[in-house]
């Protein structure tokens, strides 16, 4: 992508961690193509200004660090926000509803023809440092927020923008870690209830911190519906091993419990390959989601992501089959071999998990699930089942859609009969002109 903006005359730069651990990569020094012009280290808050302001006058230099005057990194405090235009943003980009499926899904009571899911940022950084990931690693052990009326004063904007232009609308806080900081977070929760700020909103916590009740409290409150939790694994041994021992598997059941009696439900994230997984790892964690209450699971395959301590380890121990897998990307693909089972293995059994999840009586079950819940949450269920289905199994066509949809017809069916029916009932409920509020008709 980068090389066809180039190709057009237009300056590319890059940021982001991987650019970052490897800046010579993409400006071609080391015998390589050259993807980018400049490349931003780090956080870019203070430096993008200069990026553009240079690029403007035909000035773009190479590489652009974010450090203080005696040479060291400096992270943005992120007290003085940037105001986004939420109100004249064009938010069509974030519909995740397909355009196939919207004008039925349109004539449901709540309006689920558009599904506008917006990301939003209230903080930065973990200091869980979990070998496999990048974070600790690109924004440090030192956690930042925005002020809780910063963040009140967004979904408030994007509260108005929904409610005048209909259908349904959702937050994404991408913070790495939602709730690292519980008293901070409790205190937001608090503030966005105090200013009826509620949207439907999505965040990333861990599953250690959700064993506080009260905070569960304020998540339901505040407007929070679904939360990812990055699981992993249900074997104990496999989370130590990658520096995740704070999460307990024996607690999994009892947090999605937690969660689902307030009508918050979640994203369950499994990796497969991990050193102590041999085959059947993918039917053993089914069969502990089979008794959670009803979400979203997602399988992929651990990850050794350049300069993470995996990647480290797995050098060292000469265990990478590819050791720049990032440049002939293959979705779902090992880049190492694992230690008790093939890296076909390995394969087969993330095509099971998504299999096992997300066919047609996998779904119907997740549907029904619902059955003593309003439709809303049907179609909340179904939406997502349908669009994550997508993550393995892309459906990228009409004909894709079409087999999606045929493999669902009896749930959607069902649905559109309940929902009609519901239609139908408040129609005949409301009072004719010739027959007053309160009038029996005696």
């Amino acid at each position: 992508m980068a090389d066809a903006v180039r190709a057009a005359g237009v300056p590319e730069v890059m940021g982001g961690p991987h650019v970052t651990e490897l800046p010579d990569e993409a400006l071609g020094r080391k015998s390589g193509k050259r993807h980018a012009d400049a490349v931003a280290l780090g956080e870019a808050d203070e430096t993008w200004p200069r990026i553009v302001a240079d690029a403007e006058r035909g000035e773009l230099k190479e590489i652009y660090t974010p450090v203080d005057a005696f040479g060291q990194e400096r992270k943005p405090s992120l007290q003085e926000y940037p105001a986004i235009p939420w109100n004249s943003i064009d938010l069509d980009q974030f519909n995740v509803v397909p355009k196939m499926v919207a004008p039925m899904l349109k004539r449901f009571r709540d309006g689920w023809g558009s599904f506008r899911i917006i990301p939003v940022e209230s903080g930065r950084g973990c200091p869980y440092g979990c070998e496999f990931c990048t974070v600790t690693g690109f924004f440090g052990d030192s956690i930042r927020f925005r002020t809780n009326k910063s963040v009140v004063d967004e979904l408030l904007l994007l509260k108005a923008r929904a409610k005048s232009e209909g259908g349904q609308i959702a937050v994404f806080f991408i913070d790495d870690n939602f709730a690292i900081n519980p008293k901070r977070t409790k205190s937001l929760l608090r503030d966005i209830i105090a200013a009826d700020a509620q949207v439907h909103w999505i965040a990333q916590i861990s599953a250690n911190l959700l064993r506080d009740e009260e905070l569960v409290d304020l998540i339901a409150a505040a407007g929070g519906k679904w939360v990812f939790i990055g699981m992993e694994s249900i074997d104990a041994t496999n989370l130590a091993n990658v520096n995740k021992g704070f999460n307990k598997p024996g607690e999994y059941a009892a947090v999605l419990q937690r969660l689902a009696d307030r009508n918050v439900f979640a994203i369950t994230s499994f990796m497969f390959g991990m050193d102590n997984d041999t085959v059947g790892v993918a039917e053993r964690t089914l069969q502990q989601i089979r008794t959670w209450p009803a979400g979203l699971p997602v399988f992929g395959l651990i990850t050794p992501l350049p300069s993470t301590p995996l990647y480290a380890r797995l050098e060292t121990a000469g265990r990478l089959t590819r050791p720049k897998h990032w440049e002939e990307f293959i979705p779902f693909a090992m880049a190492h071999t694992p230690l008790k089972m093939s890296v076909e293995e390995a394969h087969a059994e993330v095509k099971y998990g998504w299999a096992q999840s997300y066919s047609g009586e996998a779904i119907a079950r997740a549907v029904g699930s619902f059955s003593h819940k309003p439709l809303a949450y049907r179609i909340n269920i179904l939406v997502a089942r349908l669009c994550f289905r997508g993550i393995y199994f892309p459906q990228m066509g009409v004909m894709a859609w079409l087999k999606v949809i045929g493999e669902n017809a009896q749930t959607i069916c069902d649905m559109v009969r309940e929902g009609f029916r519901d239609w139908l009932s408040g129609m005949c409920k409301q009072p004719s002109r010739a027959d007053p509020v309160g009038h029996s008709g005696d």
